[in-house]
């Protein structure tokens, strides 16, 4: 499955950090599922719903390690986009890289995957 991503504000990272486990976003949180972008899907993610918002954060998560709570459906274009139903737990957090704004005012990903 390989590696999934998930932008967020630093606050939401933040709050995480201080509950123990991420519940998600307000999106997430309205959807019913935290959602998570692939390598070749996040670009895309961040100019679409992130364009603008300064003070992000990457999170880096192996698909696996989510277990069945880990779904794969279908969303933008209809590609296969993951969702976790439960919530995110720190010690599944891999990595956490900075999402400065670019010129464009796109939050920049870095080299992902």
């Amino acid at each position: 499955m390989g590696l999934i991503y998930k932008i967020l504000s630093r606050s939401d990272w933040q709050a995480a950090q201080e509950a123990g486990h991420f519940v998600g976003s307000a999106v997430d949180l309205a959807d019913g599922y935290i959602h998570f972008s692939t390598a070749l899907q996040a670009g895309e993610t961040a100019r679409k719903h992130f364009a603008g918002q300064a003070d992000l954060v990457v999170l880096t998560i192996e698909a696996e390690a989510l277990g069945e709570a880990l779904k794969w459906e279908p969303s933008r274009g209809g590609d296969l986009f993951p969702h976790l139903y439960v919530p995110l737990e720190l010690e599944q957090v891999i990595a956490v890289t900075e999402a400065p704004l670019g010129e464009d005012n796109v939050p920049r990903l870095g080299a992902l995957g």
